[in-house]
């Protein structure tokens, strides 16, 4: 097959690569190579209770060849604790079987088959076929030999269990396991300021490098040491923040000049050791550092339960029985002292465990189901950083003190729950079924919270209720990870398919759950009003942007809701829990604010494709969007141009966009759409340029004599337009049809080879740059484009555009179609023009293009997400939730968590206590909280206000309401004489002229006062409460 256009030729082989739409969030945390080694490899996953259906889910969604399940025992009813695609007519069913066909709806690219024959063991040999083997559910001896063979034929095993609130995970990948990008995050580069003869590189302007000692760099656009430039990568060490040694330079001359160094990531190679040298010899991570001697214990713990089950006709400990607990004990002590280095065992711990033994807790299954499926995928992609080798965590905290466990009270009833009663009994399983919980938001940790809802049976009692609310509908990029989904739902309201889906899941939720399509905030609090958020028990948020989360937090605050926050960025998750009275809220800290690039560097002076896909964004904007919207006002507002345009300042550019639209650019037919974009390139891309050039010349000078265009400045070039360049042709098809679309011209269907005619059958006048343009050389002087001139002839031609405009009424009705910017649908051509666009200017200015996929990330702001760390985010949640139910105060019992699945990192962090504050009332020295606390009155008269705090021993200085000062110290009497005897309620309609709604029960009112010690003192707002 000839190449003779690669472009072309990419996208006639689409079929056979991987589906974007569907993969996209998650392959900007994968990375296209890795996505294709995964998409190369079979998977099988052994034992389809809680935890192993969790990893299959995670391993479907994300992509490999094939994923093959094995589990041929019985159904029984206590596996519906947590495993989510059974229901209670496969009791008896064998495992595998039924949940294959379950899993397989999720991703129809990738096929799921059922492995088998009654014994793995028995026959070895079959296992040739995977690439990489997940053990769950697996009795010792059979751990023991699966791994061994594997180990010998150099397939991946990860060996992972839970038993109640106890798990952990293992991992052999063999000898010389690749990985090929250790943490996933985008190669650092910089600009170089200079480099000296001993190697020593400067970073421009105090700009850090980010890199880390041990990294590697190469080069590029070197002048005097060209060597430098494309070298093999060289290993760095770090000197400062703006500086780091290369080594040896000798002989590669004197450095002049310029140069870009840009990491490379270097392949790590990891070694793994058998899984039965391991046992003996374990190398644990620690996951939690207040826990550091525990893994050790729970080494030998998990071994004796093994044992235990041995000797036990495969069974393990009853739950909460003593005298199986005593037993597991003399079993890990016998092999705590058989071990090479001394293990110190506490009892409790070892007795828990035989107590939890069969307990089959969905939050522990959504942890390790995450961790251990991002292991597989490492396996098969070489993408991150594996666990080495083993992992132990548990959640003790989460058992309840609220209620006694007993082996009466933790004994199967041969219900679905049976899982979670062996761990916490009954009465609290009644606890959970009777909660009310508000879930904010149905997108991806919105679908696996209500999973783990379903299976915690949360909301199922006679008393339970779960409101959940989303006003968004399901798209195609939503389903990786969203999994409550299926391609049939696209369109469909997330709230209501999520809550099916777990209804579905558990049939006790029937006529449990309300869903809603609202968003919460000030604009819905006739819907989420006072009785709303009084009747709720918690909240858990489910949001996406840091707004949402602020108003939810401070409605929790307000009400005084315990709230558990999580959230995601690739394979990075943090967790929040957030207690009334107990612990700061979520507004206490904030994120730094995102970076933005100065106008200047976006307007002329890029360095780096992200100025481009900037610029490229807003050109988009000032294309298509703001302008028809400008006109739409035009033609629907009267005296429009008196008013609106007068304040907002830029009229004269608005004018000028407005008789572009309408008069001067107006399109009749595609093909003036077709030569509109053309001039539009010639615009952007030569006449721009050569402007640019003519006012700063490649050879011009600074005021302090050195080269203009040198460190972050790069003298661009003019573009000649060729209609065979595919990114030159895709502008002006992008272009074309966006302008199309404002006008509602419909494309006639035209393909390529007509969109050339069109173009070359153009003449195209000859640029000549003006004198009298200014253009902005640094973002430290002012823009001299900025200068608001209302000299006499900018009014005369103000005037003139005026003149030149049609009057409304002559276009009867006549209206354009501003563009919604939209960047998961691939056929409405906003990313491919943003793409275009951006590369272009790339071109210009010889800065290394990115493809679309780069492109559509950074101008859509995409978050990127994976399934695996949003199920892991969930289940730590979840089990902070049992914390909330038990009704725990003791702040050192509840974690916040902050997981890296790329490094592998997990962290756990007692939540940051509320700020407290104190005042010297009549009484003596009083503590406030200063988040929690307020003061609740009636609605008095101000003089009874003022008199309610001054009998506490605070004198009031000042009182307000939102923007409106209602009282103040320093008023005179003749202004404070009318207000006193008014109710607080009056008094706020009177100042602000507004009447207070309908719906509101309460206004809040922020007071200055005085001490006892006549200091100033920091006290909590005021609630008055309205008789309605």
């Amino acid at each position: 097959m000839q190449l003779d256009n690669p472009q072309e030729t990419v996208e006639k082989i689409k079929q056979g690569e991987i589906d974007e739409s569907l993969y996209s969030r998650q392959l900007y945390v994968l990375g296209h190579e890795a996505m294709k080694r995964m998409s190369s490899s079979n998977v099988l996953v052994v034992g389809m209770k809680g935890l192993g259906v969790e990893i299959a889910k995670n391993v479907a969604l994300a992509g490999v060849k094939s994923l093959t399940l094995y589990d041929p025992a019985p159904v029984v009813i206590s596996d519906l604790s947590s495993q989510f695609f059974l229901q209670p007519q496969d009791v008896g069913k064998p495992r595998a079987e039924v949940t294959a066909p379950r899993v397989a709806e999720l991703n129809s690219y990738v096929p799921v088959t059922v492995h088998k024959g009654s014994n793995l063991v028995d026959d070895l040999e079959q296992l040739k076929q995977y690439q990489a083997v997940v053990l769950t559910a697996t009795p010792l001896k059979e751990q023991l030999a699966i791994a061994d063979f594997c180990h010998k034929n150099g397939i991946y095993i990860t060996i992972t269990d839970t038993f109640g609130l106890f798990g952990y995970i293992f991992n052999d990948f063999g000898k010389n396991f690749t990985v090929g990008d250790a943490t996933g995050e985008e190669p650092v580069s910089g600009i170089v300021a200079d480099i000296d003869e001993d190697g020593l590189v400067s970073a421009l302007d105090e700009t850090r490098h980010g890199l880390e000692d041990g990294d590697y760099v190469t080069f590029t656009e070197v002048k005097g040491m060209e060597g430098l430039n494309n070298c093999d990568p060289r290993k760095i060490t770090v000197k400062g923040p703006y500086t780091f040694s290369i080594g040896d330079v000798s002989g590669l001359g004197t450095y002049q000049g310029g140069g870009i160094f840009t990491q490379v990531k270097m392949p790590k190679f990891v070694d793994f050791e058998p899984f039965s040298e391991q046992l003996k010899k374990p190398e644990l991570m620690v996951s939690d550092f207040a826990k550091f001697d525990r893994p050790q214990q729970l080494h030998i713990g998990v071994q004796a339960l093994h044992k235990f089950a041995e000797a036990h006709d495969g069974q393990y400990p009853r739950p909460h029985n003593d005298d199986d607990a005593q037993e597991v004990i003399k079993i890990a002590n016998e092999l705590a002292s058989s071990q090479e280095e001394k293990v110190e065992l506490d009892e409790k711990i070892i007795r828990e465990l035989s107590y939890q033994a069969r307990g089959d807790l969905n939050p522990l299954a959504a942890f390790f189901g995450g961790v251990a499926a991002q292991e597989v995928l490492k396996a098969v992609s070489g993408k991150f950083n594996p666990i080495h080798q083993w992992l132990y965590l548990d959640s003790l905290e989460s058992l309840p003190t609220s209620v006694t466990r007993s082996e009466e009270s933790c004994k199967p009833l041969g219900t679905r729950y049976d899982g979670q009663i062996a761990v916490f009994g009954k009465e609290f399983q009644d606890k959970i079924a009777n909660l009310t919980q508000f879930l904010v938001g149905a997108g991806a940790i919105g679908c696996e919270t209500l999973k783990n809802w379903a299976m915690m049976g949360l909301g199922t009692g006679p008393k339970g209720k779960i409101f959940v609310t989303d006003m968004d509908q399901i798209e195609r990029s939503n389903l990786n990870r969203q999994f409550l989904f299926r391609s049939k739902d696209v369109g469909k309201l997330k709230s209501e398919c999520a809550s099916a889906a777990a209804q579905a899941m558990n049939p006790d939720l029937k006529g449990k759950i309300v869903t809603l399509r609202d968003r919460v905030g000030p604009d819905t609090e006739h819907i989420f009003n006072e009785e709303f958020w009084e009747a709720l028990d918690g909240v858990t948020n489910a949001l996406d942007n840091v707004d949402a989360r602020t108003y939810v937090d401070r409605r929790c605050v307000f009400f005084r809701k315990p709230l558990l926050e999580s959230g995601t960025l690739g394979t990075k998750g943090n967790t929040q829990v957030i207690l009334p009275h107990i612990t700061e809220s979520y507004s206490s800290s904030q994120d730094p604010p995102e970076k933005s690039f100065p106008m200047c560097t976006l307007k002329s002076f890029p360095n780096r494709i992200e100025h481009t896909i900037a610029w490229a964004r807003d050109l988009f904007q000032t294309f298509f969007v703001g302008p028809p919207e400008a006109v739409n006002m035009y033609l629907s507002q009267p005296n429009y141009i008196e008013q609106t345009l007068k304040q907002a300042g830029n009229e004269k550019q608005t004018l000028e966009h407005l008789r572009d639209f309408l008069v001067t650019n107006k399109p009749t037919s595609f093909d003036d759409c077709i030569i509109w974009a053309r001039q539009q390139f010639e615009a952007q891309y030569n006449n721009a340029i050569q402007q640019l050039l003519y006012n700063f010349p490649r050879d011009s000078k600074t005021s302090s004599g050195q080269p203009f265009w040198s460190g972050p400045k790069r003298a661009p070039t003019p573009l000649k337009f060729d209609s065979s360049n595919p990114t030159h042709l895709a502008f002006i098809v992008a272009g074309a049809n966006l302008h199309a679309f404002n006008y509602g011209i419909k494309n006639p269907g035209v393909d390529k080879e007509y969109y050339r005619k069109v173009v070359d059958n153009m003449i195209i006048p000859e640029f000549v740059p003006r004198s009298g343009v200014k253009i902005q050389a640094d973002e430290n002087e002012p823009d001299p484009n900025a200068q608001q001139s209302s000299s006499l002839d900018d009014s005369q031609e103000i005037q003139r555009l005026v003149e030149s405009l049609p009057p409304p009424e002559s276009l009867g009705g006549f209206r354009l179609n501003p563009v919604e910017f939209e960047k998961d649908d691939d056929t409405n051509h906003h990313i491919d023009f943003i793409t275009a666009a951006s590369n272009l200017r790339a071109d210009n200015y010889d800065i290394p293009q990115a493809d679309r996929h780069k492109t559509k990330f950074i101008a859509g702001k995409i978050i990127p997400a994976i399934a695996t760390t949003t199920a892991l985010v969930t289940g730590l949640v979840a089990l902070e939730l049992y914390k909330i139910i038990d009704g725990k105060d003791d702040i050192e019992q509840y974690k916040n968590g902050f997981v890296n699945l790329a490094l592998p990192f997990f962290g756990f962090s007692e939540p940051i206590a509320s700020p407290k504050g104190k005042y010297l009332g009549k009484q003596g020295e009083v503590t406030i909280d200063r988040l929690w606390d307020r003061f609740e009155l009636d609605d008095i008269p101000l003089q009874d206000f003022l008199k309610h705090f001054s009998d506490l021993g605070l004198e009031i200085s000042m009182v307000s309401s939102g923007v409106s000062l209602l009282y103040a110290s320093f008023y005179g009497p003749s202004k404070v004489k009318d207000r006193l005897p008014m109710k607080m309620s009056k008094l706020v309609e009177h100042i602000s002229k507004k009447p207070i709604p309908e719906h509101q029960k309460n206004i809040i009112f922020e007071v200055t006062a005085e001490d006892q010690n006549e200091e100033d003192v920091e006290i909590p707002y005021v609630m008055v409460k309205l008789q309605k």
